[in-house]
């Protein structure tokens, strides 16, 4: 039975996840948004337990163990390559705790769930069910594609749109057939079932430049499944905290999008990345102009001497694992005067703010993450712009080609630098697939290699300068 005080913690609860989540919003903070959050949610968890018929004790201390160990594990071992897989996961994981106590109590004899209760409860059951389990599939699926266990291109099929939409009027008709019919469970294993297949169906057409948006919205998805879940059980808690996973999921995945120039639909149903792209004439006589190489002296060179500097990371910084390396660099520049500062773009990586998460892991001063906004006045007086890893965020065609794919997406105007140095392992295009005309660039320089090895050699150059 829910008391008075059950409801005031669950009322604490919400306003610690208020309060952390606006914390959450600024690198300088985060920290303390982090364990203002997890306040809320042991609260949240002691208010919940202390409520009757709730298990045993016996299975509550075990599922703890369990989590807690698996977490642990999983905090101290994935790598920060491997983190937006991580994420998916969990949102998968939310998805599906969702979806599996709404059937646990839709199938419970319980009068207040199923036959004879109200319409609007086995609604709720069935969105539950259908946001949840779409989520779960829809999440593995992206965590495949991360990983590289799926191929990361859009995979399309003729009248795969028309499909998708009978699949998604199927589910939408079950869980309307549930509130009708709650007795008929094989509708309810059908709308399971056909929900599994559609969180698929809906996440394959995307490529992997989209997924940081995709990881976004599925976090949303998450996020309302579980508030659904939470009217199932009469859960104010819950239905609080699912409302707030939901509501700035929602809010994130339109910045990303705001971010590339376009919109979610484009995102969800473009098919952008489905083919590699066919080199035109413009690619053609890129390739035929070459691309510039550089000595790690003389690389070295232009950035100790340089009055402002501007480090662009991207993926390829998370894949060699260099971030350290990089702070290494920066602060041996400091120290011979030059200004550094940091481009963050928002999409730079797998996941929104894999960039801050990666630069802060190597304890990066968060006054020297500079948003794209910000920085891209800054780059016509920028002596050395020193592009690690990133692609696609910083190709100049997203301005002037308007046959690009990237037409029309903001960058990192890293061009206007009076000085490029990118540090790349080869030519090979980003997530896009095309040619990226800022290696062509007269002021471009080429450092090939393994990032952490470039930045190492730069490290120790800069301090024979």
């Amino acid at each position: 039975m829910i008391t008075a005080f059950t409801e005031l913690l669950y009322l604490l609860a919400a306003v610690l996840f208020i309060v952390g989540l606006k914390r959450l919003s600024s690198p300088a903070t985060a920290r303390g948004g982090n364990v203002i959050g997890s306040a809320g949610m042991v609260i949240a968890i002691v208010a919940t337990l202390a409520l009757s018929g709730i298990l045993t004790w016996r299975m509550i201390l075990l599922g703890v163990v369990i989590g807690s160990a698996t977490g642990a594990v999983l905090a101290q071992r994935v790598q920060m390559t491997a983190m937006p897989q991580m994420v998916a996961l969990l949102n998968g994981f939310g998805g599906a705790a969702s979806a599996l106590v709404a059937s646990a109590e839709f199938l419970s004899p319980l009068p207040t769930v199923g036959v004879g209760a109200p319409p609007h409860v086995n609604l709720t059951v069935g969105l539950s069910v259908l946001v949840g389990a779409v989520t779960f599939s829809g999440s593995l699926v992206a965590f495949g594609k991360l990983q590289e266990l799926l191929t990361g291109r859009a995979v399309v099929y003729p009248l795969q749109k028309v499909s998708n939409a009978l699949f998604l009027a199927a589910t939408l008709a079950g869980v309307v057939w549930l509130v009708v019919q709650p007795e008929n469970r094989v509708v309810f294993a059908v709308l399971a079932a056909l929900s599994l297949l559609l969180g698929v169906l809906v996440v394959i057409p995307i490529g992997g430049a989209d997924m940081p948006v995709v990881i976004s919205l599925l976090n949303s998805y998450s996020g309302i499944a579980a508030a659904m879940t939470g009217f199932v059980i009469a859960n104010h808690g819950l239905i609080i905290t699912g409302a707030l996973v939901g509501a700035s999921g929602i809010i994130l995945t339109q910045i990303m999008c705001k971010a590339m120039n376009r919109s979610l639909a484009n995102v969800l149903f473009g098919g952008f990345g489905a083919t590699a792209a066919v080199g035109g004439e413009r690619e053609k006589a890129l390739a035929a102009r070459g691309v510039r190489s550089v000595t790690p002296e003389d690389a070295a060179t232009m950035l100790a001497y340089a009055n402002q500097a501007v480090v662009v990371p991207g993926y390829g910084l998370a894949v060699a694992q260099a971030q350290h390396e990089v702070r290494e660099l920066a602060d041996l520049l400091e120290k011979k005067g030059v200004t550094v500062k940091y481009a963050i773009h928002p999409v730079a990586g797998r996941m929104p703010g894999h960039m801050n998460v990666l630069l802060a892991e190597a304890n990066v001063p968060y006054d020297k993450l500079v948003e794209m906004d910000e920085i891209n006045p800054q780059f016509s007086h920028t002596d050395v712009a020193l592009v690690i890893g990133a692609n696609d965020v910083v190709n100049p065609a997203a301005r002037s080609n308007q046959t690009s794919p990237l037409y029309g997406m903001p960058i990192l105007d890293v061009d206007r630098a009076r000085n490029v140095i990118v540090l790349k392992r080869s030519m090979r295009p980003g997530f896009a697939g095309v040619e990226n005309e800022l290696f062509y660039d007269a002021r471009t320089s080429m450092l090939f290699g393994d990032a952490k090895e470039s930045l190492k050699k730069l490290v120790q150059e800069v301090k024979a300068v």
